[in-house]
Formats: structure tokens, sequence, C-alpha cells
């Protein structure tokens, strides 16, 4: 039997694991600061591109928690096959930290490692599109005001543009970290989509 204090217990879990996620981002900072002798103006000059990835893994992070909120806004309960698959999400959120410190730390640009970066994030929105399915193909999971209105185009629109900035940051390294902010169009294409429909 699936309670509301386990359904409750996933999500705390999930909140959590988010956090730690997002504070990992810094530590690497706090270390260069507390090493770094000089004045303040000259450690954000020597640290730029560090503090970039900084900002843009928090940014991350913070909007795939915000698509993990709403998704259980909408729900009520869970399965097995939705704490599995949130566990692959928390999976890829919990990693983003290590290819985000690569990039960091690389005396020179790889596409191996931008390649691991966006593909972290690529593996997150799928993982999210696989909990918002399991959530929609079950209707007892779903809270009453939301109802078979759950739509997964918006989540597939999201894959589809990390998939460009997938093969973008292969062949043209930090054109795929670039590639990220064509996410900006993702609620425009929805619109489109929805209108069309």
């Amino acid at each position: 039997m699936r309670t509301e204090r386990g359904f409750s217990r996933v999500v705390g879990f999930s909140d959590g694991v988010v956090a730690i996620a997002i504070t990992l981002l810094v530590l690497p900072l706090v270390t260069t600061a507390a090493q770094h002798q000089s004045d303040v103006w000259t450690f954000l000059a020597d640290n730029a591109s560090d503090l970039f990835l900084f900002a843009l893994s928090f940014v991350v992070i913070g909007r795939f928690w915000l698509v993990h909120h709403q998704i259980y806004e909408n729900a009520v309960g869970y399965t097995p096959a939705l704490v599995w698959a949130n566990l692959l999400w928390l999976l890829s959120i919990v990693f983003l930290p290590v290819p985000t410190q690569l990039i960091a730390a690389a005396e020179r640009e790889e596409r191996i490692t931008y390649a691991l970066y966006v593909g972290t994030m690529l593996v997150t929105c799928f993982a999210a599109l696989l909990q918002l399915a399991i959530i929609r193909g079950r209707p007892d999971l779903q809270a009453p005001e939301v109802r078979g209105t759950l739509r997964l185009a918006p989540s597939w629109i999201v894959i589809a543009i990390m998939s460009v900035a997938l093969l973008s940051a292969v062949l043209f390294l930090r054109a795929g970290l670039f590639a990220l902010l064509l996410l900006a169009l993702s609620p425009v294409l929805d619109r489109s989509l929805a209108r069309r429909g």
C-alpha cells in the first residue's frame, strides 16, 4: 500500500539530494577563494570561467528542480516504477557537479568533457519525461484538478533542444554550452504546438 507519508518521503528525499548537489557546485570556488592571496577583483577575474560554470550549473539544476516540483505538484501517489525513474533523475542531478568541475579544471577544451556535461543534462530530461509519462499513464496518481490534462510535448521539446546542444558540444566544443540558451525558446515552441494541436 502506498501511503501519503511514503509519497512525502519520496519528495522530501528528492529535495534533499538536489540541495546537496547544488551546494557541491560551489565547494571548488570556496576552496579556491580560501587559497587566494590578492584582492577580490583579481579573484573574480582569475576565476571568471569557473564562476560562469557555477552560475550556469546552478541555474540548470534550479530549473530541473522547478520542473520536478511541478511534476510532483500534479501527483498524489507513487509506484515502484516512479520511484526508480526518480532515482535515475537524482543520479543525473547529483552527478552534474562532476562534469562541471572537469570543465573548470581542464587545461584545454575537450569534446568528451563538454559532451559529458550536456549529456548528463539530457539524461536528467529523459528521467523527468519518464516520471511524467508514468504519472500521466496512471490517473490514480494524478491530482484531481489536473487529471487528463498532463502533456508530454513540453518535455519532448526540451529533449530535442538538449540533443542539439549535445551534438553542438561534440562538434563545436563550447558551442554546446551556448546552445543551452536555446532552452529559453522551449515555452514559445510549446505554445506554438499547443495552438496547432
